[in-house]
């Protein structure tokens, strides 16, 4: 900001408004006091601050020189010098403000000034002589049409006060609305404001004037103000909402583009009076069901709600046609779920072909937000959805897919289990209906058997021969309906008894084992592995059969391919943890022989690779393995006793824990094969659902006749910090285990004296916090560490007592 260039430019405007302002002397002397300061500032080199208010005299003054030009003759010409006067006299102020420099006689003579300007009067001029109006309609309207900013702002103004004093009849006002119109387009804001609130005065003179701002062009230059700065926004709503009552306005608003999503802005900004005119103009407009469709592809979905509640039968299947093809964000489909879903139900439910339809695509859009399916639920969509899926009426099955895929999303909700035999319904329907429809049934059966309360759901379809039912989907060409079929037979055998393999039938087996063998999908593997799986370990002939059809090796090859695979996480993760469930079978204590086969074939590297890369669930299934093949190791080390060899032994076989020679092929030793550290790890980690399996693991190596050579294998494994996590963070169960290892690794000196800082306050925290049956064995574990006595009599008493 230069001062010499604004303070001349400020110079030159004040001598030309003063020139214009010669016929009025008191008027052109104030203005002319302006001159003095306008040099004296010039003088003083003012700071950035003076600059500013200086310049903001600028358009003042303009004004000023525009009111005494334009209005020579004018009735209104004292209010507008007055409002002139006071506006300069305002700029003033600021620049005596700002200006704290200013001589003290300078500062005394500009306060002078300016509160001559704020109080000065030039008379009543608002009538010509004899009482004439002498207001000139067609002068304003050349004014308006050919004036500069300056110029259109006074007489924004003059017409203002002619209206407010009642000098502009009715019908001249109503001419000068095409022209208002036509300058709003292109007004600066001030302006714009100015002309909006001239519009909403002439529309409150009749309906005539309204009638001219009814036109598609008039209104759409109105509606464009909706989207200017806060002021305009708030006079265009409030003048759209004064000239409404007109049929036309309102039948014409909602074609503008981008009318009705500005006036929804509005209604959910923050301006209280912008927001209100907004609503009750909305309101005006919803009686248009296009305009209503329009609101609600703009977030405004009441009065689509209202429609769909109480519209004719026409209107609510226009509402719910929209609803249907309408993307909507989770946000949009909770509000209109919350105020939609039981008109759209009662529609689907008794409403004709037509209504149904229209009924059942909106629910379909809505029912993908799980608080909209617990609704449908609640709002009894489940009965007119299996009247359609069981209706033999050619109408109605056009219906039938939609209506099942719609079942398919409503069976994730634990809530369909309140409705009584749903899945023996959907059962009974799937040999019944064409493919696309079958696999949202077989979709919808599966999600309703995987819900953790589905236990007797379950068990009541095993007992109605599901198994038999579902074997023709297991070869079914179309892969998809194949996939959910085995995922939905695996789900059915989670919780099964011992009579699953006779529920499953050898015919379903053999299915199962060549899907392992040919199958190009990791998932369809994965669930006939998961399916076999959960076949009863106890079921020796179950056993036998799977271990004629060679799987084991198929098993223990595709472990290791799948530990390195790129697959999918969800499906690899799936994948291993089936495998190392079914590795459980083939690793039972009680049949060494089918312990040595697997071990033969590797069974003992894969298990030690999922303890590293597998789930916490397959760690669990991996150490139960190993745990059962450890339980065996001490009695085939000394089955293999070296006193009948004619060759001593290596002593590379010698084993510390068993006390003799072991191999991990002949005595399927943890310590052999490298087991022990990587158990150990997964105790240290945050997971903590493995711990009672791999406790008891590592437990096989503290059995009664190798307790000490086992803890020390432990100890160095480091594994007295894991137990005492596991004592701090573990269940109970897992607890129990630990404390039994604990008293053991305790009972030696060297260890107590390792390990009795790091654990006597977690011990008698456990005594008083912990789950009384635990108090018995800490207490044999505090006499060990001689801290007893220290205690009350109270642990003295259990140490006794145990």
């Amino acid at each position: 900001m230069q001062p010499q260039p604004l303070l001349s430019d400020l110079s030159q405007s004040l001598s030309e408004t003063l020139a214009a302002a010669s016929a009025v002397p008191l008027f052109a002397s104030l203005i002319g006091g302006l001159n003095p300061v306008l040099q004296a500032i010039q003088q003083s080199q003012p700071d950035v601050g003076t600059l500013g208010a200086v310049e903001s005299l600028g358009p003042e003054i303009r004004r000023a020189r525009a009111v005494v030009r334009g209005c020579g003759a004018s009735a209104v010409r004292a209010r507008l010098l007055e409002d002139a006067a006071r506006g300069v006299g305002r700029g003033l102020g600021r620049v005596i403000e700002a200006w704290a420099e200013a001589p003290a006689e300078m500062r005394a003579e500009m306060e002078r000034l300016r509160k001559e300007m704020l109080d000065v009067r030039f008379g009543d001029q608002l009538k010509g002589k004899q009482g004439e109006i002498v207001a000139d309609a067609d002068d304003l309207m050349v004014r308006i049409k050919n004036g500069d900013e300056d110029e259109l702002g006074v007489v924004l103004s003059e017409i203002g006060i002619l209206m407010e004093e009642g000098f502009l009849v009715v019908g001249e006002g109503g001419s000068l609305i095409p022209a208002l119109l036509n300058r709003l387009g292109s007004a600066n804001c001030g302006n714009r404001v100015k002309i909006i609130s001239a519009l909403r005065s002439l529309a409150a003179r009749g309906n005539d004037n309204k009638e001219k701002m009814a036109s598609v062009d008039a209104l759409s230059i109105i509606v464009r103000s909706l989207a200017r700065c806060t002021e305009e926004r708030r006079e265009a709503v409030g003048l759209l909402l004064d000239i409404s009552d007109i049929l036309k306005v309102r039948q014409r608003i909602g074609r503008i583009k981008g009318s009705i999503l500005m006036l929804v802005a509005l209604q959910n900004g923050d301006d209280p009076r912008a927001k209100d005119d907004a609503g009750k103009l909305l309101h005006a407009l919803s009686a248009n069901t296009q305009n209503v469709l329009l609101m609600a592809e703009a977030g405004c979905f009441v009065p689509m709600m209202h429609h769909l509640r109480e519209g004719s039968d026409m209107n609510k299947i226009l509402m719910a046609t929209a609803i249907s093809r309408m993307l909507l964000t989770e946000q949009m489909k909770a509000v209109l779920g919350e105020g939609s879903i039981e008109p759209l139900v009662k529609m689907f439910t008794y409403g004709k072909l037509e209504a149904k339809q229209a009924a059942l695509g909106a629910i379909r859009n809505l029912s993908t937000l799980a608080e909209n399916t617990e609704l449908l639920i609640n709002c009894d969509v489940i009965s007119p959805l299996f009247q359609v899926l069981f209706s033999v009426t050619s109408v109605l099955m056009t219906l039938r897919e939609p209506a099942a895929a719609l079942l398919s999303t409503l069976a994730k909700s634990e809530l369909i289990l309140h409705h009584r035999n749903v899945a023996q319904q959907i059962l009974s329907l799937l040999n019944l209906l064409n493919p696309a429809i079958q696999l949202h049934l077989l979709h919808a059966l599966n999600s309703i058997v995987s819900h953790s309360t589905a236990k007797r759901v379950r068990a009541k379809l095993r007992e109605n021969g599901v198994m038999q039912l579902l074997q023709p989907f297991l070869t079914e060409s179309n892969s998809e309906i194949r996939a959910v079929s085995l995922n939905l037979i695996f789900n059915l055998s989670k919780d099964s008894t011992q009579e699953l393999t006779q529920q499953l039938g050898e015919s379903n087996v053999n299915i199962l084992i060549r899907i392992i063998f040919s199958s190009t999908s990791e998932s369809e593997k994965a669930a006939a592995i998961g399916i076999l799986s959960n076949l009863p370990v106890k079921d020796k002939r179950a056993t036998e059969f799977l271990n004629k059809a060679n799987l084991l090796p198929l098993v223990i090859s595709l472990l290791g391919t799948s530990i390195s695979s790129s697959s999918t996480p969800p499906t690899r993760k799936w994948l291993l943890e089936n495998i190392s469930g079914l590795l459980i079978r083939f690793t039972i204590p009680w049949d060494k022989k089918l312990q040595s086969t697997a071990v033969s074939q590797g069974v003992i590297g894969c298990l030690r690779k999922l303890l590293s890369d597998g789930s916490i669930i397959a760690k669990s299934r991996a150490a139960t393995s190993l745990a059962q093949l450890s339980q065996n190791s001490l009695t085939l080390c000394k089955a293999k006793s070296p006193k009948w060899l004619c060759v001593s032994p290596s002593s590379e076989t010698y084993c510390e824990v068993h006390n003799g020679h072991c191999t991990v092929k002949s005595t399927f030793c943890l310590c052999k094969a490298g087991i022990v550290s990587p158990l150990i790890q997964v105790l240290e980690g945050k997971e903590r659902e493995a711990d009672i399996e791999v406790l008891e693991a590592l437990g096989t190596l503290m059995q009664d006749e190798m307790w000490e050579r086992g803890s020390k294998v432990i100890e160095k494994a480091s594994g007295v910090p894991a137990l005492l996590r596991v004592l701090e963070e573990g269940n109970l169960k897992a607890q129990e285990k630990a404390i039994w290892m604990l008293e053991r690794i305790f009972r030696l000196e060297i260890y107590r004296e390792m390990y009795a800082g790091a654990s006597q306050a977690l011990l008698i925290d456990l005594t008083q916090r912990g789950d009384p049956i635990l108090r018995p064995m800490i207490a044999k574990i505090l006499a060990h560490l001689q801290l007893l006595q220290m205690q009350s009599s109270y642990f003295s008493d259990v140490l006794i007592l145990s």
